[in-house]
């Protein structure tokens, strides 16, 4: 097989790129999307410098210019496809997408529309979300939710160990004390509205507890790992070998 060099490129082999938040006083632990161990291929992060989660909450949409940047500078050291680590990056979705040439995922919300395909009507996504203030109905809409009814929001923001960990940074995370503030956050969810048939976790640090929010309330649960890995098998196709 002949193999041809891309002028530039120091490293291959890395197609998702991800944007991350300024937040480098935040742990972040396997199956967070900023471990690169969460994931089974390699990987390539790009810091967004001065975009905190102070300013992602407040909307603050003039990184718009610097996302884009970043996204070339990813694509130019071989990305195929670009994904960010925060929900809320929904924000720059658009945008960021028209101005560069491989797929871009940045929000994890971006799931939303398919979710609602695949329940019954009148049934409901469940969105378990770092901060339910932010998560609002024009950001909803931004990602394609037209019916508003068609969700149920939980935020995280109360949440002591959460709140200490991932919004206020305190240098340290208590992983089985968050656990159980996302699982009792989930059944809470399901117990007030039993339609609720399927379950989507915004933030990129809730991937770690999909599991033990899964076998707390028995539903199918969305998260950025399972974006990223279904654009992953997009972007690099699986070659398939066996009998019959």
């Amino acid at each position: 097989m002949l193999y041809k060099a891309k002028k530039g490129q120091a490293s291959y082999g890395e197609a998702i790129g991800i944007l991350l938040l300024d937040t480098s006083f935040a742990p972040y632990i396997p199956g967070d999307v900023a471990n690169a161990t969460t994931y089974s291929f390699p990987v390539r992060f790009k810091e967004i410098s001065g975009l905190t989660v102070e300013r992602i909450f407040n909307k603050d949409t003039t990184f718009l210019n610097q996302l884009t940047e970043a996204g070339k500078e990813l694509v130019e050291h071989g990305v195929r496809a670009i994904t960010g680590d925060c929900g809320f990056m929904a924000l720059f979705q658009r945008e960021v997408a028209n101005r560069l040439e491989v797929p871009v995922f940045l929000s994890s919300l971006l799931q939303l529309p398919f979710l609602t395909r695949i329940i019954g009507e009148g049934q409901k996504i469940g969105i378990i979300t770092a901060n339910s203030k932010i998560l609002d109905d024009a950001l909803l809409k931004e990602v394609g939710i037209k019916d508003m009814n068609s969700v149920y929001i939980k935020g995280m923001e109360e949440k002591e160990y959460f709140r200490k960990a991932i919004i206020e940074e305190v240098g340290w995370l208590d992983s089985e004390k968050v656990e159980k503030e996302v699982v009792y956050a989930a059944k809470e969810m399901v117990k007030k509205d039993p339609r609720i048939k399927v379950i989507l976790l915004e933030c990129s640090c809730l991937p770690p507890y999909g599991a033990a929010v899964q076998e707390a309330v028995n539903l199918p649960v969305f998260d950025y790992i399972t974006m990223i890995n279904y654009v992953y098998s997009a972007v690099v196709k699986k070659k398939y070998e066996g009998f019959m």
